[in-house]
């Protein structure tokens, strides 16, 4: 079964290590594709360009937004291979213009490759799904396309802008089709729910992401995934927020830091 998050981050290969797809415009929020999803799409070049099987540290920073509905090409630089790591650059380009850059690490989560020990961060108190509440365009007054790709479900004490006076969002995510969550997918599930200082700021402008990265923990277990950010500095426009993933069986997969900007609505 073909699934759609796989349709759309299908790419072409080119030539050695260059790789041509289209950005769909059904990943958008606003006028613009997401950046999870424009992550998503390098991470499909770099699967097919190095030997190691899971993202292990995926750092992107966004030049400009990408294009909804265009045409885009993924040139991947594999700066080295080695017995536990691929070590890889890539840089996603439309219409001549890179939109963003990427430095990422690639290896295998289901190899231990040293030391273990039961240090971890415990996954939060959280509503059931069933008892969440939908992520619309409604609540932050924007169309939000990627919410037909997604179940996005918010936590219902943080889930409406202005009313939990934290700078906190949390919730659940999956596949609506019944893809399971990999490695690959936490990239996209950090960078899929609403900007967290919305608790406090209320409805918010467009909040751009200046640098994401994201270090995938685990090989996920099927179902439901947890996911909490917290927005630890905002300061003349700018925020730094760190994001938490857990699996259904409350497993650390994923963590995420990034530096974004708070625009002021029109």
């Amino acid at each position: 079964m073909s699934y759609q998050f796989d349709q759309d981050t299908q790419l072409q290969q080119v030539g050695e290590h260059q790789f041509k797809g289209t950005v769909s415009a059904g990943w958008n929020i606003g006028d613009n594709p997401n950046g999870g999803y424009l992550v998503s799409l390098v991470s499909a070049a770099i699967a097919e360009s190095v030997p190691h099987p899971d993202p292990l540290s995926f750092t992107t920073h966004f030049l400009r937004p990408g294009v909804g509905g265009g045409e885009c090409d993924i040139d991947v630089d594999v700066v080295r291979v080695g017995r536990t790591l691929s070590t890889v650059r890539a840089r996603l380009t439309q219409e001549g213009k890179t939109r963003l850059e990427v430095m990422a690490a690639y290896g295998d989560l289901s190899t231990p490759a040293g030391v273990s020990a039961d240090m971890t961060l415990e996954a939060p108190e959280m509503p059931e799904p069933e008892r969440c509440i939908p992520r619309t365009g409604e609540l932050q007054n924007i169309d939000i396309a990627l919410v037909n790709k997604l179940d996005v479900m918010l936590h219902p004490e943080l889930a409406r802008p202005g009313e939990s006076e934290v700078p906190e969002i949390a919730g659940w995510i999956r596949f609506p089709d019944g893809r399971e969550p990999d490695a690959r997918a936490m990239l996209l599930f950090c960078d899929t729910f609403p900007p967290s200082p919305f608790g406090v700021l209320g409805v918010v402008g467009w909040v751009p992401t200046i640098e994401l990265t994201v270090h995938v923990r685990r090989r996920p277990a099927p179902g439901w995934v947890q996911a909490r950010f917290v927005t630890d500095d905002l300061n003349d426009g700018r925020m730094v927020e760190t994001g938490c993933l857990w699996d259904s069986t409350g497993q650390l997969v994923a963590q995420s830091r990034q530096i974004g900007l708070v625009m002021r609505r029109d």
